[in-house]
């Protein structure tokens, strides 16, 4: 298979898993959790799902362990709104970037006031 359909496949992935994020799966330990990066192999057998989930590290692990849970719900959603001959095997994997990202703009932020009062 061509990188180029991988990559398309991925981007629709996205889209989609959102939504059911958003609409379809109601669950109540997945807290508010945003899909931030899709991979799909070559071949377009595995699919790898990087979430960020928003709150604490309990809030994060019930989320991870809710979305395990529905992974065969999701696969076949996929599945119909995708409309492949093979759904890819899924995996999410938890993605703390953003939280990494937060922390640099605070830190940076904290800089940049100290270096501002000491210029008054």
């Amino acid at each position: 298979m061509s990188e180029y359909r991988a990559e398309r496949l991925a981007v629709l992935i996205k889209e989609e898993l959102g939504a059911i994020l958003q609409k379809d799966l109601k669950d109540p330990r997945i807290g508010f959790a945003s899909i931030t990066n899709v991979r799909v192999s070559r071949d377009i057998s595995h699919a790898k799902i990087y979430v960020s989930v928003f709150g604490d590290k309990q809030q994060q692990a019930a989320t991870m362990e809710g979305l395990e849970s529905a992974k065969g719900f999701i696969r076949t959603e996929l599945g119909k709104r995708i409309r492949l001959r093979y759904t890819p095997e899924i995996n999410f994997i938890f993605d703390n970037s953003l939280e990494e990202g937060a922390k640099v703009l605070s830190l940076l932020n904290e800089i940049q006031k100290e270096g501002g009062e000491d210029r008054l």
